[in-house]
């Protein structure tokens, strides 16, 4: 079975690193949506984990808000990305236990590399089945 494969803009890419960058010892978190044209919009949430620096919990108001404006839009939700900051760039088994949208993509970064941050996303389906999803950067 081949490997799923999907194209994500530079520029989203930037912007997912370079928040996980601003906040270097915390999980930084949020949405991706992306309209029929294929266009894709990054939504920052506030991570309001109780242990923020291991762990994610997207903000229920700040994801509410996220969510209509994506449908306000005319975008659907694409993706869920957090940070890792001392742990590699796959799910973690707290990450697997409390995944929602099975149908969409979970973009995880980790600041736990020696000067290139690394991006990974994955399909996260019911009982935990985990499958990886190939990255390809697409032109703006």
């Amino acid at each position: 079975m081949a490997k799923e494969r999907c194209a994500i803009p530079r520029h989203l890419v930037n912007q997912i690193l370079h928040s996980a960058q601003a906040s270097p010892g915390l999980e930084v978190c949020g949405l991706i949506g992306a309209d029929g044209g294929g266009r894709m919009r990054c939504y920052p949430v506030p991570n309001v984990a109780d242990r923020p620096e291991c762990r994610f919990l997207l903000d229920p108001k700040g994801q509410i808000e996220a969510m209509r404006t994506m449908r306000e839009r005319g975008e659907e939700l694409f993706a869920i990305f957090h940070s890792h900051p001392t742990a590699p760039a796959v799910p973690s088994s707290v990450d697997l236990e409390f995944a929602a949208y099975p149908e969409a993509l979970h973009l995880i970064v980790s600041l736990n590399t020696k000067g290139v941050l690394e991006l990974r996303g994955f399909r996260i389906g019911p009982a935990s089945a985990l499958s990886e999803v190939e990255l390809l950067l697409a032109p703006e």
